[in-house]
């Protein structure tokens, strides 16, 4: 086997008959990358799990239920024979052999004729790694996931040859940990010629760009020094008409209170190509950071987020507290750590029970990341005494108490 290593080589399967025998787990993890490939797939096996079950239900492949007969190979392509049966998989890849049908067994991969190499992709490259002798699953996968981690973050490949393509892209950066960014929008800042980040951005990662990366500090610092959002657009504009590629890294999600609709506008009527790339929202994960579900079956079936930048008796305030104060699901309030006195006193004036439990996370998801516990009538007092600084993520509801804290 050594000394005649497999032949890799990539299959084309589109609109070709391919036969999978067998409808357990295996078949359940091979059968997505299949129909993905455009074949078409006949499922003969008497049963099947419920995903796979689901797949012939939605039209994905043809589901004959029942057990494997001679000539079910005809016309055949390709074979996954998978079964339990290893009599039955004899059988089959005998005959695969005899009709020139390239077969792979999950049971026997030296009886194979070929082998399934562990598979991933990344931007247009799919990485296919076979070990040299019997099929070792453990050590392709490893490998496959090095190499697909390298392409994704731009370590694998040497800077002046990452492609660059002049635009913008606006990336959700995530609550804070710079292991919550996305993998896409990783790759993105490791393309970049400029980045524009947000303070409330996973920093962590500027300190990964190369030096020769421009960086712009976009911080809007609560109550202090900002940068208008005039001149973050207008900076947007100015460096991808130069011809740089852009990243705007914000904190959470660019559509979650971050203004990124606003600068996607911009972009467009400069006639800028835009990229948005979702991020973890912190309205989700930082409480489950915390230990807090923001919904939790019996407790909460409904969240519901608001910002709280400005106060219920503002008239610049498009939130209903009236009907929030009616909702028996959980509130989440961003941007709300200096309002939510006022919050909390409407809350109660509209009917919520003063003894609503009330956690504020703050720096959620990082290091310096805290929990303080309050109530409706007590969180006001509580901010002070704790002296809670934003960014903090405010929850209201009987979630609060769900998880008891150590």
């Amino acid at each position: 086997m050594v000394e005649h290593p497999a032949y890799p080589v990539g299959l084309r399967l589109t609109g070709r008959r391919v036969v999978v025998v067998g409808g357990g787990q295996v078949a359940q993890r091979r059968l997505p990358a299949l129909i993905a490939a455009g074949a078409d797939i006949t499922l003969v096996s008497p049963s099947a799990t419920p995903s796979v079950e689901a797949m012939a239900d939605a039209g994905e492949i043809r589901w004959e239920r029942r057990r494997f007969a001679d000539g079910d190979l005809a016309d055949a392509w390709y074979a996954l024979v998978a079964t339990a049966d290893t009599e039955a998989n004899e059988r089959i890849s005998a005959e695969a052999e005899r009709s020139r049908v390239w077969c792979v067994r999950s049971d026997d991969a030296t009886a194979a004729t070929a082998w399934t190499p562990a598979t991933g992709r990344s931007e247009g490259v799919t990485v296919a790694v076979l070990t040299t002798d019997t099929p070792d699953p453990r050590r392709s996968a490893a490998i496959r996931d090095a190499v697909v981690e390298g392409l994704r973050d731009g370590t694998l490949v040497a800077p002046q040859q990452r492609t660059r393509t002049p635009g913008v892209a606006l990336v959700g950066g995530g609550p804070g940990d710079p292991d919550l960014i996305t993998v896409r929008g990783r790759r993105l800042l490791a393309e970049a010629d400029v980045v524009i980040a947000d303070r409330l951005g996973p920093r962590d990662l500027l300190d990964e760009l190369p030096p020769h990366v421009e960086v712009i500090d976009a911080a809007k610092i609560p109550y202090g020094r900002f940068m208008a959002q005039e001149a973050i657009n207008n900076a947007l504009i100015e460096h991808a008409k130069a011809g740089r590629a852009v990243v705007r890294l914000k904190g959470g999600d660019p559509y979650v209170f971050g203004r990124g609709m606003e600068e996607l506008q911009a972009l467009a009527e400069a006639g800028i190509p835009c990229t948005v790339v979702p991020g973890i929202s912190s309205s989700i994960s930082v409480p489950g950071a915390a230990g807090i579900p923001v919904t939790h079956r019996g407790v909460a079936h409904e969240f519901t987020v608001v910002s709280g930048h400005v106060a219920p008796d503002d008239p610049r305030s498009l939130v209903d507290w009236k009907s929030l104060a009616r909702l028996r699901g959980t509130l989440v309030i961003l941007m709300g750590v200096d309002k939510i006195g006022a919050i909390a006193e409407a809350l109660v004036t509209h009917g919520k029970d003063a003894a609503t439990p009330v956690a504020l996370v703050q720096e959620g998801t990082t290091a310096a990341q805290r929990r303080v516990d309050a109530t409706l009538g007590t969180v006001g007092e509580v901010v002070r005494a704790e002296d809670v600084r934003p960014p903090a993520v405010i929850v209201v509801g009987d979630v609060v108490t769900v998880n008891p804290r150590p």
